[in-house]
């Protein structure tokens, strides 16, 4: 459960002032679909939601949260609020007043377009056209490399992700529609066929050595990234120096077990796949895509799992296949307790690259990956 409040701004960017509250069922703050239906349903009034002003809680879901939201006519029975808007450089063109608009019209006419989610990541739209449903997103400066990806992945692996089926290489792009269903929380059973198909793009990413413009997250880059975002918490979270002592040797030790570093998908949850029965996977959201090994696309996919050892020993079995005398097992052993340090500089990343408003999504997140870090340090060297 979210409660909203939206503080409405004009076209021509004139604040108008605040609805009243309003509670909304889904509590993840950057869903707006039901956000953009209950302002419709309770006051009458069409909004786009532009970006997050403020939130109640340090993290989501949950809580009290406002929203800027643009209106091309202004309802009545606002209250005045004290806002002035001013331009921040880390802020999305699609946050901007206007920028929704101008994206749709880039995009073509559509009159029943729903806006779907909005947040410091992606904005993203539902489009219904005379051949079936195409989704707009777009993207901010930071993560703009994801329309290169998915243009190579589906070069050599069609249907294994979205098509582009335009792109203005400024963030926007038009997606194909996938078949089947998000499968969040899928069965071990059900996530064997994701390990195939991502172990496929990996292995042709090897051979064919795209210069698809992803981060580098290799072997010492990896190390100095993490000593980089690891450092301002050294004071604060106890043990952390320890563990970046221990990290050049277990990063040393994982680069001898011979899995060959390749293109990582960078947040391979089951929810990142799309599939139904009769339907082959395919894999959304590239857009945390990086250079790096791919024990943590494997150690994501496990997550929720209580007992994944199927899905570790299929994963070890195709790069056993693929490079003889590798040790996989041993690998995302030693990857597991690094992992958390990897989502700390992810986070850190998005971080430096959103303005302050919008810091709530995941500030919190890289003091969090960093104590699961230390937590799990405990695994042994081997």
């Amino acid at each position: 459960m979210r409660t909203v409040t939206l503080v409405l701004v004009s076209t021509g960017g004139a604040v108008l002032g605040a609805l009243p509250p309003f509670e909304v069922e889904v509590p993840w703050w950057s869903e707006v679909a039901s956000v953009v239906s209950a302002a419709r349903s309770r006051f009458g009034v069409r909004v786009t939601i532009l970006r997050l002003l403020s939130a109640s809680l340090p993290e989501q879901p949950g809580g009290a949260v406002t929203y800027l939201a643009e209106v091309s006519a202004p309802p009545s029975g606002v209250t005045p609020v004290d806002l002035a808007l001013a331009p921040h450089p880390l802020r999305a063109p699609y946050a901007e007043v206007g920028g929704p608009a101008r994206s749709l019209r880039w995009a073509g006419s559509f009159d029943d377009a729903v806006q779907v989610k909005t947040w410091n990541l992606s904005s993203l739209w539902r489009l219904e056209t005379g051949d079936g449903t195409v989704w707009l997103k777009e993207l901010p400066a930071f993560l703009r490399g994801e329309t290169a990806v998915l243009r190579w992945i589906n070069a050599v692996a069609p249907g294994a992700a979205p098509t582009v089926l335009a792109a203005d290489g400024e963030g926007r792009q038009l997606l194909s529609h996938l078949p089947g269903e998000d499968r969040f929380g899928a069965p071990e059973a059900d996530r064997l066929p994701m390990v195939d198909l991502l172990h496929g793009v990996q292995l042709r990413f090897l051979a064919d050595q795209p210069d698809l413009a992803v981060q580098d997250r290799r072997g010492r880059l990896l190390l100095a990234q993490i000593t980089a975002v690891a450092a301002p918490w050294l004071a604060r979270v106890d043990r952390l120096d320890q563990v970046l002592a221990e990290l050049p040797g277990r990063l040393s030790a994982v680069a001898a077990c011979g899995v060959p570093e390749t293109l990582v998908h960078g947040d391979f949850h089951p929810g990142n796949v799309r599939s139904a029965d009769g339907v082959p996977p395919a894999v959304l959201d590239w857009g945390d895509a990086y250079l790096g090994h791919p024990g943590f696309d494997i150690l994501r996919l496990c997550i929720g799992l209580s007992s994944p050892a199927a899905l570790l020993d299929r994963w070890a079995s195709l790069w056993q296949a693929a490079v003889p005398g590798c040790d996989p097992l041993r690998a995302v052993t030693l990857l597991r307790p690094v992992a958390p340090l990897l989502g700390a500089v992810v986070y850190g990343a998005f971080l430096d690259n959103i303005e302050p408003s919008e810091w709530p999504y995941h500030a919190e997140d890289v003091p969090n990956c960093l104590n699961a870090a230390v937590e799990n340090f405990v695994v042994p060297m081997l």
